[in-house]
């Protein structure tokens, strides 16, 4: 593509990087960052879990769809947990009419091909909404749409079976759709997830998915900047660190090249304002739960929300992206960082 092909350009035309296109299998003992792609060899792999523990490499993702607060419908769905136990979910409540809809459009929902992760006998446990809905009628309302201890209030009764959003931001713009992993295509996530009820209007940050990708518990074994925490000049950076997309990788690698620096020279690290997406998208890194952590991409619904309340989401796009520009380069001047203009010509 055109920016990795610019990207790749630009570290070739700076003098100081010597370039080794080559296999690391293990660790450098010196000031390092880390910054491999989803598919890390084994034996790096093995490297980086002994420093980390075993608990800080996954190897797959199993990623549902998070929507955003804004476009749930509120006449619908109702705020609520099991039993009244914990008030982080909102509910989405369906008749057995729904429901049966709903099984049949997973049913018969265009899936996209997959090899690798099938042969993975723990991957039982996250296995593709739509897998469980083959498996039999009644499956998913005996399994993450399970109606059990909660009342529909427009009711008062127990909804036939319920799909549960879970808070993933303190902000409580991001909402995930609990259990809902899958390999449908996007196009047939919109048609099918949007069918839901509450969720016709709702804007989806992050679609499902289910693939091979090798990323590290970042809340779990890493410091808020990146670094392991029993070696401060080890950095891991990209998507390894559970970033997801070419331009947040690189902008994650360029942090950790600053902060890595800082630190050689006494400095504390810095991170952007949560005004801004790279500082909103770490905030996300060190803060996210690490029992549910899964890998992120940019999105609006990571950065702290406008004053006031914007219902359209062009409009409030562009109030987020000009803050955003704005306190970013007020963060750079007073970090004493400066922009190099220079462009690498591809």
């Amino acid at each position: 593509t055109l920016f990795t092909k610019a990207m790749t350009a630009a570290v070739e035309a700076e003098s100081a990087i010597e370039i080794l296109r080559e296999e690391c299998t293990s660790l450098p003992n010196g000031p390092s960052i880390i910054a491999t792609g989803p598919l890390t060899s084994n034996l790096l792999s093995e490297a980086i879990q002994q420093i980390l523990g075993d608990g800080g490499l996954s190897f797959f993702d199993a990623i549902a769809p998070i929507v955003h607060r804004d476009g749930v419908d509120e006449n619908v769905v109702f705020a609520a947990g099991r039993f009244d136990e914990d008030s982080d979910y909102l509910n989405c409540p369906m008749s057995e009419q729904e429901y049966l809809a709903f099984v049949e459009a997973l049913r018969d929902g265009e899936a996209h091909e997959g090899h690798d992760w099938d042969a993975v006998p723990y991957f039982e446990g996250c296995l593709p909404i739509e897998v469980m809905a083959s498996r039999g009628v009644d499956t998913l309302r005996f399994g993450p749409m399970k109606p059990i201890g909660l009342t529909d209030p427009r009711t008062g009764e127990r909804p036939w079976a319920v799909v549960q959003l879970r808070r993933e931001d303190r902000a409580g713009q991001m909402w995930n759709l609990v259990g809902f992993q899958t390999r449908l295509q996007i196009g047939e996530q919109s048609r099918i997830f949007k069918s839901i009820p509450g969720l016709s209007d709702a804007e989806f940050l992050r679609w499902g998915s289910i693939h091979r990708n090798s990323y590290l518990n970042f809340p779990g074994c890493l410091s808020p900047f990146g670094s392991s925490r029993v070696r401060t000049n080890l950095v891991f950076a990209g998507q390894l660190t559970g970033v997801e997309g070419y331009t947040e990788s690189a902008a994650s690698g360029i942090l950790a090249g600053i902060n890595l620096g800082r630190s050689l020279s006494g400095e504390e690290p810095l991170i952007p304002p949560p005004t801004t997406m790279l500082g909103g998208l770490f905030r996300y890194l060190r803060n996210a739960d690490p029992s549910h952590f899964q890998p992120m991409n940019s999105n609006w619904g990571l950065v702290d929300p406008l004053s006031q309340r914007i219902r359209s989401k062009r409009e409030r796009r562009e109030l987020l992206a000009q803050r955003a520009n704005e306190d970013f380069f007020v963060w750079m001047e007073r970090s004493g960082l400066r922009l190099d203009t220079t462009e690498a010509r591809v």
